[in-house]
């Protein structure tokens, strides 16, 4: 079982990213439009007027952030940010979603319809500079990871609760057409965010499962690790040693019923010594 890392209660806690030069855990409520860390046991909040989902470091002092219609840098010092490039800047439905940086230092980032508009989305990657559409449509994109080796990734539409892999060159781009990992359907699961560890299995945050479960390179389930709080939305590795697992989660979605059943829902839950995670990968400019 996890604990609370983070009392915050987000209505949509998201993009969860361990900075491994910093050594601290910061994470996103999207529909809040805030960026959270915790330093010292005080928690401290960045907020912006537009969404934000996903980051990933460029360096101790800067992430890279996906918003509802843009990427940018993010100076952690400064407060200042930068613009970097458009993100469906001319499509009013659509807002960013998950996101994580690939061995390869690109950027993928998904988008979805903000009320989760049937094929509004899609998913992307910024590489040196370019911004190129990987994937679409997609409904709600989600899962985005990466295998050790940097050969493969990983990203699902969890509207249809089946996890895709696809193959990358040595640049970081798909070069196979997507093949189904995981069919979660059958089960009545949905696929939400998911992170890969050192020893390749894919931990997984079941959106309305309660858990976050880590599947083998095979496919098979290997363990779950309980969340208190039903909406589990993204799981990531951090700690001195990457050993702890951190994981997001959400009140949107539950009946008022639902989350007196369920007040710790939204917080921020760690478990320590679940497995070794990867350190998460640099974004390079």
């Amino acid at each position: 079982m996890t604990s609370v890392f983070d009392a915050t209660v987000c209505e949509l806690g998201e993009g969860p990213l361990w900075h491994p030069l910093r050594q601290q855990l910061y994470w996103f409520d999207i529909t809040g439009q805030t960026l959270y860390t915790q330093t010292d046991d005080e928690t401290k909040a960045v907020r912006f007027d537009t969404f934000v989902s996903a980051a990933g470091w460029i360096d101790a002092n800067r992430l890279m952030i996906a918003s509802a219609r843009e990427l940018f840098i993010h100076d952690l010092n400064s407060g200042t940010n930068t613009h970097v490039c458009p993100l469906e800047a001319d499509n009013a439905v659509t807002r960013s979603n998950d996101g994580r940086a690939d061995p390869q230092g690109g950027f993928w980032i998904g988008t979805m319809g903000c009320n989760a508009e049937q094929d509004a989305g899609a998913i992307y990657r910024w590489y040196r500079g370019e911004l190129r559409q990987l994937f679409a449509p997609i409904t709600i994109s989600n899962a985005i990871s990466f295998a050790p080796d940097g050969r493969t990734a990983f990203f699902t539409d969890s509207a249809v609760a089946k996890v895709m892999r696809v193959t990358l060159d040595a640049d970081g781009w798909p070069n196979s057409a997507p093949e189904i990992f995981l069919d979660l359907a059958p089960a009545g699961r949905e696929p939400d965010g998911a992170v890969i560890d050192r020893d390749g299995l894919m931990w997984l945050a079941e959106w309305g499962s309660s858990r976050v479960a880590a599947y083998a390179p095979d496919g098979s389930l290997v363990r779950t690790v309980p969340v208190d709080a039903p909406h589990s939305t993204c799981p990531a590795f951090g700690g001195p040693d990457l050993t702890t697992l951190f994981c997001t989660s959400a009140r949107q979605g539950l009946t008022a019923s639902g989350r007196a059943a369920a007040p710790l829902s939204g917080m921020t839950f760690t478990a320590a010594n679940v497995a070794r995670g990867q350190q998460e990968h640099q974004v390079i400019l």
